[in-house]
């Protein structure tokens, strides 16, 4: 049985949404290799997590122990190296996040694992699974083959899958803390988050976004007046922050952030890679650009092609119109 199992991340009481996407994208490879979706959950007053895990896996695996209190590489490593040697599965799934890239590439020295980081797809190539993950910054895709026995161990980047709706009854199983005692060498001191503007884009439901179309910053007010009719909140490719229109947290791309909104709208925006790997995983896609070939148009759900400054006008002032 070719089973998977996908590291549950959490972060300040909160489940992580690349813990549901990797758990989506394991369903998709699940069945060719004939086994279970396993989720492992490590931490201290995790019962809620454990139970939406549920939904998205055939069973949940869960420790309970104040010494995952907080994350802990030494400890996650430990942890996971006992369940996978007694548990033998094909795959294992990590986040390709700061925790991730600081506990798995240990891991996999420890288990002598074939390992591939930041793995954007999976597919299958002659019965076997193939990780895939980008070059030159998006522009090339590369399947890897991995050499030797499983288990095989990968980082999965964020936002490289949609999680989707939770639709299996998987079972919960709470299994004693493979640790015995805390780890005195390394220690959890305390979260220092990162400084952000006033608005954080990868948690806006509706980003408007803005790109070397709008050719002036004398123009940006048009585009801040369909935001506000809609309760948007605008960002940018990386030709509008370079050209000073918006601050670099503002930014959408391999270079900035990535955003998964319910609804984007490009506005003046080519599409570049780098800016289509920062936001092609939204859920509507709307373009408008008047290049009827501007890349932007390959992963839109909705095309405009025109001018902006004949569209964005009219679209505010019917907007206005429905919301009045």
């Amino acid at each position: 049985m070719g089973d998977i199992f996908v590291l549950a991340e959490h972060r300040r009481g909160e489940l992580r949404e690349v813990s549901l996407e990797m758990l989506a994208a394991a369903s998709d490879v699940a069945p060719k290799l004939g086994g279970n979706i396993i989720a492992i959950l490590l931490g201290s007053g995790v019962n809620s997590f454990a139970e939406k895990l549920a939904g998205y896996s055939d069973k949940v695996l869960y420790v309970d122990d104040p010494l995952f209190a907080d994350y802990n590489s030494e400890k996650y490593q430990q942890a996971l190296s006992d369940l996978i040697g007694r548990y033998q599965p094909e795959l294992v799934m990590v986040a390709h996040t700061t925790q991730g890239v600081d506990m798995a590439p240990a891991l996999a020295v420890e288990l002598k694992m074939p390992f591939v980081t930041d793995v954007v797809g999976l597919s299958f190539e002659g019965g076997e699974l193939q990780p895939v993950r980008t070059y030159y910054q998006g522009k090339i895709n590369a399947d890897f083959a991995f050499k030797g026995k499983p288990p095989y161990l990968i980082t999965v980047r964020e936002s490289s899958f949609n999680a989707g709706d939770p639709t299996k009854f998987g079972t919960v199983e709470k299994i004693l803390s493979p640790m015995k005692e805390d780890v005195q060498y390394r220690k959890f001191v305390e979260y220092i988050e990162a400084v952000v503007g006033d608005v954080d884009i990868s948690q806006a439901e509706i980003l408007v976004g803005i790109g070397r179309g709008l050719r002036e910053e004398k123009n940006l007010p048009m585009i801040e007046d369909l935001a506000k009719a809609i309760n948007a909140v605008i960002a940018g490719s990386r030709a509008a922050i370079d050209a000073g229109w918006l601050p670099h947290d503002r930014q959408v791309g391999t270079s900035g952030k990535n955003v998964k909104p319910k609804v984007y709208i490009a506005i003046g925006i080519s599409g570049a890679f780098q800016h289509l790997a920062g936001m092609k995983a939204a859920k509507t896609i709307i373009a408008i650009n008047k290049d009827p070939n501007a890349p932007i148009f390959t992963v839109a759900d909705y095309a405009i092609v025109d001018d902006l400054f004949k569209v964005v006008p009219k679209l505010t002032e019917k907007l206005k119109e429905l919301r009045a």
